[in-house]
């Protein structure tokens, strides 16, 4: 597990997350009718997603697992190893089929569902960093 880019990955996921909660409306209608206003939030919520998969790989490099095939299966092996409740690795995989939708276009973008995420979903994010920021902690308890 290479520590300094968990913590920078960690530090960009940061800012994704203040930038989607500065620029995401009250009003779900501004966000429908707002086309910057998609592209920065679907943007960092994008980004957000695949620096938690990303950052989730680099944990589960360290380990003595079955890599994932998928990255909804990253969280999966966390949270059967122990390091994240199963509740937030399901909402999570969740966030990789938004993330999907986004990044591939496979169907058309629900604007309302990603302001649903956007108003009520940012703490998963912040829930997992504050796992990994616990486990890194730990880590370096542990080599002192």
């Amino acid at each position: 597990m290479d520590r300094e880019v968990i913590e920078q990955k960690l530090e960009s996921l940061r800012r994704c997350l203040k930038r989607i909660a500065e620029k995401c409306p009250t009003e779900s209608e501004k966000l429908i009718n707002d086309l910057d206003l998609q592209d920065i939030i679907a943007l960092n919520l994008s980004r957000a997603v695949q620096l938690c998969v990303d950052i989730g790989a680099h944990l589960i490099a360290g380990m003595e697992v079955t890599p994932p095939d998928t990255m909804g299966q990253t969280f999966d092996i966390l949270a059967q190893e122990g390091l994240m409740q199963p509740h937030l690795a399901l909402r999570l995989k969740k966030a990789v089929g938004f993330r999907n939708i986004a990044v591939h276009n496979y169907e058309v973008i629900n604007w309302l569902i990603v302001h649903a995420i956007a108003q009520h979903h940012l703490a998963d994010f912040n829930e997992f960093a504050k796992m990994v920021a616990t486990r890194l902690e730990n880590e370096n308890h542990f080599r002192e």
